[in-house]
């Protein structure tokens, strides 16, 4: 790191922490001299620097506000960013600030994002296909499962999950793909000043950008694993959405988001449940009581039948809780 600094012309400075998320990066800023900048420290092989720096310079292109890549060392997993300051949509809404706003910001910025791709075409990104979202929905029965009954699925209780998926998922993506982000939500959103338009939306940790649906970065944003959304607001958000598309399939459009929002409901409960277990980050589990709620909501679309009448069958309410963390670490 002092090396990296050093060719960077930070030779001198303190990189002060601000944050480590749910993955192996780690994030500091630098100051000095009338200047600032951050330092992402990615560590491989466990993370992949050039993913952001190319999806970075992706967006960028599309006239959207992601940093700045200011220097670069792939090898050694860092990179020096533009330092967008301390504004996350987090911090704002703590703060008291407006959240229709904000999230109306947000909105049009994915309505940007996509009427850029559609305008200049997509990207050379990896696809979100079938196998990649059913990997994803098996993160529930491999690492949650175990962690709430005490023993791991038996073969034919998991086989039985993935082919419910399997079913479920078969219509995604769509013929017609996007740019999704993945984790388009209010932690990697930030304010920015001095800027117009959807450029005062700056956009954080998209470095696992594939192509896939349309819905999947607005569920991200309406049903937030960290956050109650009012219902009031998720629907008045989509509305703003398919405002923007008067196209668009509407029904087919509100089955996707319902498959998707399941599907990354699912998801999450495994992640989480897998950063206490593997990573010793058990403070992620108080957000799995949220999570439940937002999936079984989810649940009462018609097209998720068969992933209900499997969690009814084999994690019937009762047992959706939080896993005790001293049998996790």
């Amino acid at each position: 790191m002092r090396r990296f600094l050093g060719r960077c012309g930070w030779s001198g400075a303190l990189p002060r922490l601000l944050s480590a998320d749910a993955s192996f990066r780690t994030y500091y800023r630098l100051s000095g001299e009338g200047r600032s900048a951050v330092l992402m420290d990615a560590p491989p092989p466990l993370e992949d620097a050039g993913a952001y720096v190319a999806v970075a310079r992706v967006l960028r292109g599309l006239d959207l506000s992601a940093p700045e890549v200011l220097a670069e060392d792939r090898r050694a997993g860092f990179l020096l960013i533009e330092d967008f300051g301390d504004d996350t949509y987090t911090r704002l809404l703590a703060k008291g600030g407006d959240e229709k706003a904000l999230y109306e910001l947000a909105v049009d910025t994915l309505v940007a994002l996509h009427r850029a791709v559609e305008r200049e075409g997509v990207p050379d990104l990896p696809h979100y296909d079938e196998e990649k979202l059913l990997f994803e929905a098996s993160l529930l029965a491999d690492w949650y499962v175990p962690a709430v009954r005490g023993k791991p699925l038996e073969g034919d209780e998991r086989a039985a999950y993935l082919s419910a998926w399997r079913g479920v998922l078969r219509p995604i993506p769509p013929s017609r793909p996007t740019l999704v982000l993945r984790d388009f939500h209010i932690d990697n959103l930030m304010l920015l000043s001095g800027r117009t338009g959807v450029r005062r939306c700056g956009l954080l940790d998209f470095q696992d950008a594939v192509l896939g649906a349309a819905a999947y970065d607005l569920v991200s944003l309406v049903e937030d694993a960290r956050r109650d959304v009012a219902p009031s607001l998720k629907r008045a958000m989509i509305e703003r959405y398919l405002a923007a598309f008067p196209a668009l399939d509407r029904r087919a459009f509100c089955e996707e988001a319902a498959i998707l929002a399941a599907q990354r409901n699912a998801k999450i409960i495994g992640i989480f449940t897998r950063l206490c277990r593997r990573d010793g980050k058990p403070h992620y589990l108080a957000h799995i009581p949220r999570v439940w709620r937002l999936l079984e909501e989810d649940l009462r679309h018609p097209a998720l039948r068969p992933i209900s009448l499997w969690l009814d069958r084999y994690l019937p309410p009762p047992t959706r809780r939080v896993p005790d963390p001293r049998s996790l670490l």
